[in-house]
């Protein structure tokens, strides 16, 4: 029983020193003993922004006739129905159905307008009709009328000549109304016709309307121009114009039909970065949905002028990449990483930006238990170019190992670090100049580095 319970005790004491050195261990930080190389290269200095694809042209696919759309008073409508966004569609096919509820309205009250000048146009003939009437039976009874004063004349031959001329003068203002209601008739028949030929030219008027409004209608339904992929048309909220969406007869897009053949990628670049920036300079584009597909680009178009980022108060510049070739995977709202590339500097050495620390107005890095003084220079995401204080191959520690902050400074000479500084204002000169061949050398690395980074080791600890 005593032997069981000595056992049980050995037992244990081992469980805990067992546990104690595994706690221990798992508590240690392992980046404390990881080394880099210093490397040798071409340093690629860089600008990375998330953008999107578009196409660098598209056919518009317009909606209803513009004139008819402002002759009709109709400002902006709905669309009803439409294609899913990317669906292939041929040449004439359906692609969308608009919102006809005004224009019908318009219709049903222009048919009443039309209506209403027709019973105007058959009036006025009606009327017409019997006042012409009425003209020619007083004309023929005046002909009746002075036919009976001839006779009267004729009569009074051997009357005396008092009576004669009285007589005669009856005959001569019978004659003259006979005139004046011929002449009035003709007035009245001229006048009938301008009145005819205005009720029929509002007749015309009206229907012609009515035509076009029922011309208009039938283009609420929209056909695809030609063949090809129908891409929501955004708005000015950036956001894509589907089912529901209102459409300006200003801006009579419906949605357009992009020509995938020729590709951008619109980005913005935050103003701190855009003096980097210019075009003519190379540029890596990186899909998001296919991160194994990479394709070369030059920027195009550097805006002018800023803009605020929304809900942001970041000021932005619009930059415009132009992708080199055609794939038939790139398709346009596709979300992309561009890297556009600012500056290649040749055969010059570079560590991990972590690798640096600083004490005041002095940079150095942890190298053989020792801080070994540097004169950092230009740097990009990742990586910081070592003016002096470093060689080709040196190993530094990523992280500052326990107690390093107690190791001696080895300084380096004054002059030595007067003549990087004067080197550094020198290159910061140029910088305003970027040339050609740097450009084209950064596509040629194709990436931060043309030797490659040598692979990060762990080495023993306090080595």
């Amino acid at each position: 029983m005593k032997r069981k319970r000595i056992t049980i005790l050995l037992v244990s004491v081992v469980i805990l020193l067992f546990l104690s050195w595994l706690f221990s261990t798992t508590g240690t930080d392992d980046t404390s003993t990881i080394t880099v190389e210093v490397e040798q290269g071409s340093f690629v200095i860089d600008v990375t922004t998330t953008g999107e694809l578009e196409a660098r042209s598209s056919e518009k696919i317009q909606g209803p006739n513009p004139m008819g759309l402002r002759n009709a008073r109709i400002w902006q409508y709905r669309i009803e129905d439409i294609v899913p966004d990317g669906t292939v569609v041929d040449s004439g096919q359906w692609v969308a159905t608009l919102d006809r509820s005004d224009l019908e309205n318009k219709i049903k009250d222009q048919e009443l307008e039309v209506e209403k000048f027709q019973t105007q146009f058959v009036k006025g003939q009606l009327d017409t009709t019997m006042t012409l009437r009425n003209a020619r039976d007083e004309l023929v009874n005046l002909e009746f009328a002075l036919e009976e004063k001839q006779i009267v004349v004729d009569q009074s031959l051997y009357e005396p000549p008092a009576t004669q001329r009285q007589v005669k003068i009856d005959y001569q203002k019978t004659e003259r109304t006979l005139k004046q209601a011929i002449e009035n008739y003709d007035l009245k028949s001229e006048k009938a016709k301008a009145e005819m030929k205005e009720v029929q030219a509002n007749l015309s008027k009206a229907q012609r309307r009515l035509s076009e409004y029922q011309d208009l209608h039938k283009e609420f339904i929209v056909h695809a121009p030609k063949s090809g992929m129908v891409n929501y048309k955004k708005g000015w909220d950036g956001k894509k114009q589907g089912v529901g969406a209102q459409i300006s007869s200003w801006e009579n897009v419906v949605a357009t039909l992009p020509n995938l053949s020729a590709m951008n990628s619109k980005t913005y670049v935050n103003e701190i970065d855009i003096s980097k920036v210019s075009v003519g300079q190379k540029a890596e584009i990186m899909v998001d949905a296919f991160p194994d597909k990479s394709f070369t680009g030059q920027v195009h178009e550097v805006a002018n002028m800023g803009e605020q980022m929304r809900n942001s108060n970041a000021k932005v510049f619009e930059v415009v990449v132009h992708m080199d070739g055609y794939d038939s995977i790139a398709r346009p709202s596709m979300t992309t990483k561009n890297r556009i590339i600012t500056e290649v500097i040749e055969s010059v050495l570079y560590i991990p930006i972590e690798c640096m620390a600083a004490n005041d107005s002095i940079s150095y890095v942890y190298h053989r238990g020792r801080r070994q003084h540097i004169v950092p220079g230009k740097s990009n995401e990742s990586d910081i170019i070592v003016l002096a204080g470093l060689e080709k191959g040196d190993e530094i520690y990523l992280v500052a190992p326990e107690g390093a902050d107690e190791w001696p400074i080895d300084y380096l000479d004054p002059d030595v670090v007067e003549a990087c500084s004067t080197e550094k204002s020198d290159s910061l000169e140029i910088e305003q100049e970027p040339e050609p061949p740097q450009q084209e050398a950064a596509m040629k690395g194709k990436g931060r580095k043309g030797d490659g980074k040598k692979g990060r080791k762990k080495s023993p600890k306090g080595q």
